[in-house]
């Protein structure tokens, strides 16, 4: 039989979990078509996260405190991934040495949870009953990047696995949470030279809380509690912005304030 015609070796979730974890102690890539059609779940998706973060030691024994959550619409089944606590950071933050591929910025809102919610509340969450447990929010960039050479072209469901593509969290200076007019919620973004970009009622789901039950229920659904005060973003109102090294992003939020790091 020639080479041509020997079959695919079997390729094991196991398998994309070590890749992960080698890649982020070594600072590298891997290529995520060696894996090709191995998940078939998001559920799958969610192991690989949740081990990798087990052997890295992100967490240890308490429940991760900053999530991002959200899709690209209303229709869409909503995705969500715990974040790194090396990657977060207060606002005005520096990079410094930290190790990022590519450089997406994405500016959203931030929101903080004011009491402890356990998985039988958050299966009864509608969304006025989630953002009625909201009591802060803050504006927040996202560095977007990904463990994978390929991206953004990534298969969806290994782009989830490598924590939905992301890189670091810097968040602002909280406020009081407050109903707003998100549909008239401006956001300008300055990315090192770049132009600003101006956006108006762009949120993907059309406000950060509308996802929030969803997220809830996906954080509790192993019997976990979500403590108060855990934070989660929901949705870029720019898309992805590209940044370079040496840039300085700065977000804000009209009304609710700004955040900014120097990439």
């Amino acid at each position: 039989m020639s080479s041509a015609t020997l079959p695919t070796p079997h390729v094991s979730v196991q398998q994309i979990i070590d890749e992960l974890i080698a890649v982020r102690q070594q600072g590298g890539v891997a290529s995520a078509a060696n894996f090709d059609g191995t998940l078939t779940t998001a559920e799958q998706a969610y192991e690989v996260q949740a081990a990798v973060a087990k052997a890295l030691g992100w967490f240890g024994t308490d429940f991760p405190r900053y999530w991002k959550s959200g899709g690209a619409n209303r229709e869409a089944t909503l995705t969500h991934a715990p974040l790194p606590p090396a990657g977060v950071w207060n606002s005005p933050a520096e990079a410094g040495s930290f190790i990022f591929h590519r450089r997406g910025i994405e500016a959203e809102v931030a929101l903080r949870l004011s009491k402890s919610v356990d998985h039988a509340t958050a299966l009864k969450l509608d969304e006025a009953g989630a953002s009625s447990m909201v009591d802060a929010m803050a504006v927040s960039l996202e560095v977007v990047d990904s463990r994978w050479q390929e991206c953004m072209t990534a298969p969806a469901l290994m782009r989830l696995a490598d924590l939905q593509c992301h890189g670091a969290l810097i968040v602002g200076e909280w406020q009081p949470w407050q109903e707003r007019d998100w549909a008239q919620q401006v956001c300008r973004v300055t990315v090192g030279e770049q132009p600003v970009v101006e956006r108006r009622g762009t949120h993907p789901v059309g406000n950060p809380t509308w996802g929030l039950a969803a997220w809830l229920r996906h954080a509790t659904r192993d019997g976990a509690t979500v403590p108060a005060g855990t934070v989660v973003t929901t949705g870029t109102w720019v898309g992805i912005l590209d940044a370079q090294p040496g840039d300085l992003v700065v977000a804000s939020f009209e009304g609710i304030g700004s955040a900014q790091v120097q990439l």
